[in-house]
């Protein structure tokens, strides 16, 4: 039987006063991309979930990684559009395998997408759902405390990229909550 159920979760939007390509390219360093070579690896002679934890650590230096990458700004342009754009999912397995363990539908919600477009000025705007509320969604403690750490671990990887988003990632006393189905 199909079930849905509705819940509340926070915009984070943040302009930087980072001009865009320079906050584009200080996101990309902060944030690599995701290399799979030492998870083939570590799979193809049967390494442990510590090998991958490490690998892990060395592709992501703070915490995430780009997953993937969409240039909205190429994708919409022809439509005349002129306002920049880049699109990510970011993440960490294996911070999501602490979640999974819970309930698979965290995948939902991780990687974390998150944006950045140019405003009239060409800075740089980061946008993105706060973690927290996304997670909180599904109703378990464990996976709720796995989000709140990701509000910290964005508002740390921003820290790198030259903004203080901490104020933007607190909570106003609106946690998300799971809807009764």
């Amino acid at each position: 039987m199909a079930r849905q159920q509705s819940h509340t979760v926070t915009r984070i939007e943040i302009p930087t006063g980072i001009a865009y390509d320079d906050f584009v390219a200080a996101f990309e360093k902060a944030a690599p991309a995701f290399d799979p070579s030492p998870m083939e690896r570590i799979a193809e002679t049967g390494g442990s979930w510590d090998s991958v934890r490490a690998a892990t650590a060395v592709n992501a230096p703070n915490d995430l990684m780009r997953y993937a990458r969409i240039n909205g700004t190429q994708l919409l342009r022809v439509a005349g559009h002129s306002t920049r754009s880049m699109e990510y999912l970011t993440g960490n397995h294996v911070i999501a395998e602490t979640m999974f363990r819970h309930d698979p539908r965290v995948l939902l919600y991780a990687p974390l997408r998150m944006l950045i477009h140019s405003d009239v000025d060409g800075n740089a705007v980061f946008s993105m759902h706060r973690p927290s509320d996304e997670f909180a969604s599904l109703g378990i403690p464990e996976v709720t405390e796995v989000g709140k750490d990701l509000d910290r671990i964005v508002v740390d990887l921003l820290r790198v990229c030259g903004v203080d988003a901490a104020d933007a990632f607190t909570t106003t006393g609106h946690e998300a909550k799971p809807n009764p189905s």
